[in-house]
C-alpha cells in the first residue's frame, strides 16, 4: 500500500500497487514540474483513491487529450491521465509520502532534457519513446 499527498495536506490518496518509475524529460514535464524531469510511476486507475480532498483535485489540459490534475489549493501534481488510457494513471512520485522501493528504470525524451542536468544513473535513456 503507498499513501500520498499534496502539499498542503488537502488531497490524501492511496495506491494498493504502482509500477516501475519513469524519468521524463520532456519540455512539457519541466514546466509541469518546474524542475528538470518528471518522476512518475504508472498506477492502475482501479488501484488508486481518495482517502480524502478529491474535490481540491483539479485538472489542466496540457495538450490534446493529455490531463494533468493537481491540488487547486497548493497546486502540488497529483496524476496525470490521457483519454487514450483512462484507465492508467501516471502519479507524480514526489507526492508519494510511503517510500518507493527500486531505482528508475528509464529516462525519456532526453533528447531535449535541460542541457544544465546530467544523468549518473545506469537506467536505460531514450532520446523520445522507448521502442515499443
Amino acid at each position: 500500500m503507498y499513501r500520498g499527498s499534496c502539499l498542503c495536506g488537502a488531497i490524501q490518496y492511496e495506491a494498493t500497487a504502482v509500477g516501475p518509475i519513469n524519468v521524463c524529460h520532456c519540455k512539457r514535464c519541466r514546466k509541469a514540474s518546474g524542475t528538470a524531469f518528471n518522476a512518475i510511476v504508472p498506477v492502475n486507475a482501479a488501484d488508486f483513491r481518495f482517502l480524502s480532498g478529491e474535490d481540491s483535485l483539479t485538472k489542466f489540459e496540457s495538450s490534446p487529450g493529455v490531463g494533468r490534475y493537481f491540488c487547486k489549493v497548493c497546486a502540488s501534481p497529483i496524476y496525470s491521465r490521457r483519454t487514450s488510457s483512462p484507465e492508467l494513471l501516471r502519479l507524480r512520485v514526489g507526492t508519494l509520502d510511503t517510500p518507493l522501493p527500486g531505482k528508475p528504470t528509464m529516462h525519456i525524451f532526453v533528447g531535449s532534457k535541460a542541457e544544465w542536468y546530467d544523468l549518473h544513473d545506469a537506467a536505460p535513456k531514450f532520446d523520445e519513446r522507448p521502442p515499443a
